[in-house]
């Protein structure tokens, strides 16, 4: 039966991972066929009929999820099958949202071919489903990634993949045995004049790296958000604000939202009361939860993983990680540091000024702004990777000579082909650009810096074998229990 079929959801109801494995050559429900079928799903035109179209189920539809869904949905060589959210408004608008896009392709009648779920496992029991896009908050993307590899299912999984470097390597080994493609949300290595700078500076553009510098910045942009300022007594935000690791608050317990499944929200996370400040309706903003170490991993979450794969692969050191955490403590460098085993530094700043004031890597009026990557300086020049900000700086002015790259220096965020690059792989079988061992070494990143700052030394780290040296403390804070009944 063509998997543009309609599938009528079951009741939402929670399943043991034994039986949602064994439901995983079952359908989900009965099947009954839409009320109009669009001319996409007979493949007319140059859309692919639908045995060659990629089905997709979307898990989580928040700010970034619902994003997401609405490229893919217009994509003709997807068909969207379904979306799950445990907050009912959100996945009763996207539902909405993909039989409006399918409806508005065909010159008369609707569309109801969009089954919505409250537990994920529904969806991922469905053999009808090719792949999946997970954007739920942090503590979920491993452990939703891992039930889809299990499941059959490829992935496309928002960063950072893991909330922890042991469930990192777990999520690489998962996905590995099952022969699944993975694809980490860092869209910004598909950047075409991101891509041009770092591959130009992998190949030596620059001559020996002597420093590289990305953003590592405090609680204190989150906690002063306007959906905070009701917990501003809990939060403490003058002191909390100068944490650059997600801290554990004592929110104030509110009623949960009707709708909302709080219970399944919090999932493998230790347990906290549903309070707005963590999730709600409009969304106040990307991540707003990533604040609390229950949930999220602060900066990691916010851009630092999207740096970190930026950088380490223009060092090229994307399959590996530093051999050294060096504390601000022990005078070496007035911040935070990291030390690659090719010698190559990477530092830490708050703002981007201090390259300039603190370090004086940069001339005094070097134009640097922007997030998502980070400022590489070699010996023959310097030149920046970030996005968001304005176009590509650097000195000298020959060297965007060398990378033909004079008259397209503005990043265009847009012409990024992230998901085309995870839909070739699909169907080639073949790694994408961020495939997740990368994904994992980009969140390792911040999870190492976030065990120095906690321990407050410097750290000794190898890499290959993912320890770190003679200290028990930090190997302690590889790992970290979940809640049960959830178990990676």
């Amino acid at each position: 039966m063509p998997r543009s079929h309609r599938f009528q959801s079951s009741p939402a109801r929670p399943l043991s991972r034994r039986a949602f494995l064994r439901r995983s050559a079952v359908a989900a429900g009965a099947l009954t066929l839409p009320c109009i079928i669009p001319a996409r799903a007979l493949g007319a035109g140059e859309t692919p009929p639908p045995s060659r179209r990629i089905t997709l189920g979307f898990i989580g539809v928040g700010l970034m999820g619902r994003g997401h869904l609405r490229v893919l949905a217009h994509n003709p060589r997807v068909q969207v099958l379904a979306v799950c959210d445990v907050d009912k408004t959100r996945r009763d608008d996207a539902r909405d949202v993909v039989e409006a896009i399918y409806a508005s392709q065909q010159p008369i009648g609707g569309y109801k071919g969009c089954a919505a779920y409250n537990d994920y496992r529904e969806l991922l029991a469905r053999p009808d489903i090719d792949a999946v896009v997970i954007t739920t908050p942090d503590h979920w993307h491993a452990l939703q990634a891992m039930d889809a590899a299990r499941a059959g299912k490829d992935i496309y999984c928002e960063k950072p993949v893991s909330m922890t470097l042991a469930e990192g390597r777990r999520l690489v080994e998962v996905v590995r045995r099952y022969g699944r493609v993975f694809q980490t949300g860092t869209q910004y290595r598909s950047i075409p004049e991101i891509r041009r700078v770092c591959r130009f500076i992998r190949e030596g553009g620059l001559g020996r790296v002597k420093a590289a510098f990305t953003l590592l910045q405090p609680l204190d942009g989150s906690l002063a958000a306007e959906r905070c300022k009701p917990f501003a007594a809990t939060l403490n935000p003058d002191v909390c604000g100068r944490s650059y690791v997600p801290l554990d608050f004592a929110l104030p317990a509110e009623p949960v939202p009707e709708g909302l499944d709080w219970d399944l929200w919090v999932g493998p996370a230790p347990w906290r009361p549903y309070n707005r400040a963590y999730h709600m309706n409009p969304s106040p903003g990307v991540v707003p939860w990533a604040f609390a170490d229950a949930f999220g991993l602060a900066a990691n979450t916010w851009y630092l993983s999207h740096a970190a794969d930026v950088i380490q692969w223009a060092l090229g050191v994307e399959r590996s990680g530093p051999v050294e955490i060096i504390h601000p403590s022990t005078g070496q460098f007035p911040t935070l540091t990291c030390r690659y085993a090719n010698g190559a530094l990477l530092h830490f700043v708050n703002h981007w000024d201090m390259v300039k004031t603190l370090y004086h890597a940069v001339p005094p009026d070097a134009r640097l702004a922007g997030n998502f990557g980070g400022v590489i300086v070699g010996e023959r020049g310097w030149l920046t990777t970030m996005s968001t900000g304005g176009p590509i700086e650097g000195a000298p002015e020959s060297l965007f000579d060398e990378m033909q790259l004079r008259r397209a220096r503005e990043v265009n965020i847009g012409a990024n082909d992230h998901h085309a690059n995870w839909l070739n792989a699909i169907e080639s079988r073949q790694p994408p650009s961020a495939d997740e061992e990368l994904g994992h070494r980009a969140a390792a990143l911040g999870h190492l810096a976030f065990i120095a700052l906690r321990l407050g030394c410097s750290l000794r780290w190898d890499p290959q074998r993912e320890v770190f040296i003679g200290n028990d403390a930090a190997n302690r804070l590889r790992h970290r229990a979940i809640r049960a009944p959830w178990r990676l």
